[in-house]
């Protein structure tokens, strides 16, 4: 009888033991997932906040170029948003990216039609802002 107890207790140690090293293993693919879901949220975000930076006065003004490109733009982050959503490959959070850069370039153009677009160039996924050594 203590030989069973003595032989359920490995056999339930070890089921324990090969589940946490499955997770371990695993776990590199998951932290790589929440990177990609990140840096694809960080796009969706930047847009976002780029289309809500434009005032009603600055609106107000805008030309047809500008309000067609600020509806290609709103149509980008709408749809960034609606993969971002369903996103679960690294395919899929890159074609998050790429909606939400094509909707940065359309905020551009609609900045550019209004006179607000500044001299400097707006990084693209590969780049960020400030930081030494990247670019």
């Amino acid at each position: 009888m203590a030989f069973a107890a003595l032989l359920s207790l490995l056999l339930i140690a070890g089921a324990v033991g090969a589940i946490v090293a499955q997770r371990c293993l695993g776990r590199s693919d998951a932290l790589s997932g929440l990177d990609e879901e990140a840096e694809a949220n960080r796009w969706v975000v930047r847009l976002g906040g780029s289309l809500s930076l434009l005032d009603a006065r600055t609106l107000a003004r805008a030309d047809a170029n500008a309000v067609q490109a600020l509806a290609d733009a709103t149509e980008r982050l709408r749809t960034a948003r609606a993969l971002l959503a369903t996103a679960h490959t690294g395919a899929e959070y890159a074609q998050v990216k790429h909606t939400a850069t094509e909707g940065l370039g359309h905020v551009r153009e609609a900045r550019t039609a209004l006179g607000l677009d500044s001299d400097q160039p707006s990084p693209g996924p590969g780049r960020r802002r400030g930081l030494v050594g990247s670019g």
